[in-house]
């Protein structure tokens, strides 16, 4: 069956840049090239992706002209797949843990609030068995994929569908954008997840460049451990938003007391709604402006919310000034 509404708005907007700036074959400056937009739902809500490509234009390189995405694109969803790899392990987890058939699968995700077909649920089933097939490393079908590039940067990221059910933990190549290796392991200690990393190079037998993760302490652990000596990059999206999370919250705070010195705005409106002389028009693009005001959340942690709810109601408040020194009235 397919889907019988329309997909539902990006509730937030997220860039993403590579964090990688030399090419990884010649060493040269790449430089970004274009920018790729994608819509992607996870459990977070509908995220539309602003994805900035690197290239190389060294003409001699091996990756001459080849695109360079961002390194957390992966951790987010499969390429050209519409739902998060979040979704895909809750999937997998209501079916194989939890014995759910199809029909049960999309009543329950429709009630934890996604919007999507039944015959997506079987789509995102046959997803999660291919990552789960991935558990073997397939040597034979990647090396000929990697073996041109010659070189590996790898990705490392878990998900959780909930809390005490098994991790997916998926290990995915940056250069090439392959998965490598996909297992649900029932913990994240250093110790599971450095074999992880030492399965996918023993079985590619390929040199590891550089490995970017977020900044959980198994994995840096794992890292140090598995492959002493090779750079790791904390993702600069996880960095950026642990840094702001104190700024994220004292400005959602000022947001929240903003909100209570504007209350009354509908009450305003229905005294002038019946009415369609210029005061009622002037009343009406104003509370119009208030609510839109309110309404608009920014893109944290780079826009802060509460700043421009605070710069906007300032304007308001400027212009309704205006308005009273030109011999207007204004509403109370």
């Amino acid at each position: 069956m397919a889907r019988t509404c329309c997909r539902p708005r990006p509730t937030q907007d997220l860039t993403l840049v590579p964090a990688l700036t030399a090419c990884p074959a010649c060493g040269r400056p790449m430089r970004i090239d274009y920018h790729n937009a994608r819509t992607v739902t996870t459990w977070d809500g509908v995220t539309r992706l602003s994805l900035h490509i690197r290239r190389c234009h060294t003409v001699t390189c091996s990756r001459y002209r080849r695109p360079y995405r961002p390194e957390a694109e992966g951790r987010l969803a499969l390429p050209h797949h519409e739902f998060g790899l979040d979704v895909i392990a809750t999937v997998g987890t209501l079916r194989h843990a939890q014995h759910r058939s199809v029909p049960e699968i999309h009543q329950e995700l429709t009630r934890r609030g996604l919007v999507l077909a039944p015959r997506t649920v079987a789509n995102l089933l046959d997803r999660y068995d291919e990552l789960r097939a991935l558990a073997s490393c397939d040597a034979a079908r990647l090396r000929p994929l990697l073996k041109k590039q010659g070189q590996l940067i790898l990705a490392l990221d878990g998900l959780q569908p909930d809390v005490g059910h098994e991790i997916l933990w998926v290990v995915r190549d940056c250069l090439s954008g392959e998965p490598l290796l996909a297992k649900s392991l029932l913990s994240a200690t250093h110790q599971d997840l450095a074999g992880l990393l030492t399965e996918v190079v023993q079985a590619l037998a390929l040199p590891v460049a550089a490995v970017v993760s977020d900044g959980q302490h198994s994995i840096r652990k794992a890292v140090a451990q598995a492959l002493p000596g090779v750079p790791h990059q904390l993702c600069h999206f996880h960095y950026l938003r642990e840094a702001a999370q104190p700024i994220y919250d004292a400005d959602r705070h000022a947001k929240k007391e903003l909100k209570k010195t504007v209350r009354g705005v509908r009450r305003l409106e229905r005294q002038v709604e019946s009415r369609d002389d210029p005061l009622a028009e002037v009343v009406q693009g104003y509370c119009a402006a208030v609510r839109s005001a309110l309404t608009d959340d920014g893109r944290p942690p780079l826009d802060a919310k509460g700043l421009l709810l605070e710069e906007r109601l300032t304007a308001v408040c400027a212009s309704l000034d205006r308005t009273a020194e030109k011999g207007g009235r204004r509403a109370n």
